[in-house]
């Protein structure tokens, strides 16, 4: 039998026949007249070919078939109800898996508390974070591995979007007791020519020499070693062999270290934290309200991190 052939109409109307006994109280249930649920009821038990009641002129009962179809009848219509409620859920943003990818920082720091004040309000959204690095922001979206990315700016095509959230200078990260740390003053990119410096990832390798690119070429910076993450980078540095430089959004990690601060200027150079997202696919409902919370949210964060 296709299932086509019988409506939800008329099962809701067995049904509610089926608690009332009655016709006229099932109607009024249901927003209908009793004509029209005793035609609702007639129509199901023609494609069904079993009466499903026992009329009589004082009673309305359930015949065997009837009982017998009952609980797939209330099992299918539960289903259905469960599945109503779930749309709603997907089309008001309060369900729904999204997956965010970060680097390390963001990824381990300011994502999972994101999550944890947004599952205040959306309990049923769950979102997972993917950890990217810094050249890979872009990739991953444009390619689907991710709904979402959040972290430094990189040069984006015409499959994602970039929206700025928030500016962080680079600085310069050392030990307590590096000679760099002693200086009360700004340090000049030039001061830095002979200082070993450990670079964390190609992207911050590339950046760096950006930064200073009019520089002499006697005073440029060149990174003494390069390594995937900035917390090694970090690690390097509170030891005491070299310094890393990298944006201050990564001072609740570098101070977990023990490392010190310290401005870099002529040139002061910026890096602008932005989310990416999808330019030509559509995100889901729960992606879209994630962002959007993200973005707002990213930026108090940000402001209040020491």
């Amino acid at each position: 039998m296709p299932l086509t052939r019988f409506t939800l109409r008329q099962i809701e109307a067995f049904i509610a026949v089926a608690e009332v006994h009655s016709f006229t109280v099932a109607a009024s249930r249901l927003g209908l007249t009793a004509q029209a649920v005793s035609q609702l009821v007639a129509e199901l038990e023609a494609v069904l070919g079993f009466r499903l009641f026992d009329r009589t002129t004082r009673r309305v009962a359930l015949s065997s078939a009837g009982r017998d179809f009952l609980g797939s009848a209330a099992t299918l219509l539960r289903h259905v109800h469960a599945a109503d409620s779930a749309a709603d859920d997907v089309r008001n943003r309060a369900s729904g898996v999204v997956r965010v990818g970060a680097p390390l920082v963001l990824a381990s720091i300011a994502l999972p508390a994101a999550i944890r004040d947004y599952q205040k309000h959306r309990p049923k959204v769950v979102v997972r974070v993917r950890d990217v690095p810094v050249d890979q922001l872009v990739d991953r979206v444009a390619d689907g591995d991710v709904d979402l990315s959040i972290g430094p700016d990189r040069a984006c095509g015409h499959t994602v979007t970039a929206t700025p959230l928030f500016d962080s200078a680079w600085v310069l990260w050392c030990a307590p007791g590096h000679a760099l740390a002693r200086r009360r003053r700004a340090i000049k990119w030039s001061e830095l020519a002979g200082v070993a410096i450990v670079a964390a990832g190609r992207d911050h390798e590339h950046s760096v020499a950006q930064m200073h690119h009019e520089t002499p070429a006697g005073t440029r910076v060149t990174p003494v070693d390069v390594v995937d993450n900035i917390s090694t980078a970090m690690g390097i540095a509170a030891q005491g062999l070299a310094v890393t430089l990298a944006p201050a959004y990564v001072g609740v990690l570098a101070r977990s270290f023990g490392l010190s601060m310290r401005r870099v200027v002529a040139p002061e150079s910026m890096r602008t934290v932005c989310l990416y997202a999808p330019a030509v696919r559509t995100m889901s409902p729960a992606a879209e309200g994630f962002g959007e919370f993200l973005a707002g949210w990213i930026k108090t964060w940000q402001a209040s991190s020491p």
